[in-house]
């Protein structure tokens, strides 16, 4: 009866408005924090510059400026479709279709160049279940803005249907989408970026990490040399299927970091779904049962309360947001040669057993200098 009611609800929240248009509006370019965000998808296009649900057979290459609202908070995400306000919603206000690989290599080898060269850096962003394409640009916009992400953003879009019961076709969209994903990897390796960083969310975990292993199949230890740095975020993924892909790896993308809650709500759901004892990697119960592999699990159970959505808690809760900003800790958590989150928050840190490092975060104990 709670799983019914959990899913009612999804329902009745995703059916209150009509996500499929979200327009391009060039006045949002002088009202607005503008944000660049880069596009690869593996969905087809199907009419003026949207994307929809269906797959398409090769990638579309895009460039977006998301402008982030005047009014904005850090941790919320004011989305902006049919006839949005850039003062108060984040929105499109420009894009540009590339006509081939080339074409974009080129644009994004200029950007790189215009970096200073210790920021000359891609983080690709990979979205979960029901998200559209414009949802997933103004989630990148937003976390780029709030965490002051250096370096070039990029989103790789796979075929969400964009509903809240399209549960079961986002599973088999999100497989077909791993060569596009592998794709993109490989082609940014080759344009001029310093280091290429994977963060996925929820079901975009799974489809990260099946990436992951598909490199590593086709020769051993090409995804540590493709990938510096992978961050999951309340990852939608089978603690023994997680296991079988790390298990698959040579060497493991370093630093390697999980973003956890017990508290999350959908996860939760998609536990009871899969029947008793089957928790989700994103609201592990016993970390013990990774502890094993080389990775860092943060639990951010304390912080789900002051967050706007307890399946994204790191994007969505301010008081977490505001750690996580402050000046360089993006920076040494991708690229401490030390265990990477212990650069930047100290007295929290809880040794598992074997390789796992666990931390436990805890509003206002962040271990600032």
């Amino acid at each position: 009866m709670r799983v019914l009611w959990g899913l009612a609800l999804v329902v009745s929240v995703g059916a209150c408005v009509d996500r499929s248009q979200s327009p391009t509006t060039p006045a949002a370019l002088n009202i607005g924090s503008n944000q660049t965000i880069f596009v690869a998808t593996s969905r087809k296009e199907i009419s003026d510059g949207q994307f929809g649900a269906d797959r398409a057979g090769k990638l579309s290459l895009l460039e977006f400026t998301v402008s982030v609202p005047p009014s904005h908070t850090p941790g919320e995400l004011e989305y902006g479709y049919g006839n949005p306000d850039p003062q108060k919603e984040f929105v499109i206000a420009d894009r540009h279709e590339f006509g081939s690989v080339a074409e974009f290599d080129s644009r994004v080898r200029d950007a790189l160049r215009n970096l200073a060269p210790e920021n000359r850096d891609v983080t690709i962003f990979i979205h979960g279940y029901n998200s559209t394409q414009a949802e997933t640009a103004f989630r990148a916009a937003q976390l780029a803005h709030d965490l002051k992400q250096p370096g070039l953003k990029f989103i790789y879009s796979w075929p969400s249907q964009g509903k809240a019961l399209g549960y079961v076709y986002d599973n088999d969209s999100m497989l077909f989408a791993r060569d596009g994903l592998e794709q993109l990897i490989r082609n940014l390796n080759t344009i001029g970026a310093r280091h290429v960083n994977l963060v996925a969310h929820s079901l975009g975990s799974t489809l990260l990490m099946e990436t992951l292993r598909q490199l590593d199949i086709q020769q051993p230890g090409s995804a540590a040399q493709l990938v510096s740095g992978v961050i999951l975020v309340s990852p939608d993924l089978d603690i023994e299927v997680f296991h079988a892909q790390m298990d698959r790896l040579k060497k493991v993308p370093n630093p390697f970091v999980i973003f956890v809650s017990k508290k999350d709500k959908m996860l939760n759901i998609s536990s009871m779904l899969r029947g008793k004892g089957r928790v989700r990697l994103g609201n592990i119960d016993n970390v013990d049962k990774i502890g094993d592999l080389p990775v860092e699990i943060v639990d951010t159970t304390a912080f789900s309360d002051d967050a706007a959505s307890s399946h994204f808690v790191a994007a969505t809760s301010p008081a977490l947001i505001a750690l996580l900003s402050r000046p360089g800790a993006i920076n040494r958590t991708f690229y401490s040669e030390d265990v990477s989150l212990e650069s930047f928050v100290r007295g929290q840190i809880i040794s598992g057993q074997g390789s796992a490092v666990h931390v436990v975060l805890e509003p206002g104990q962040d271990g600032a200098n």
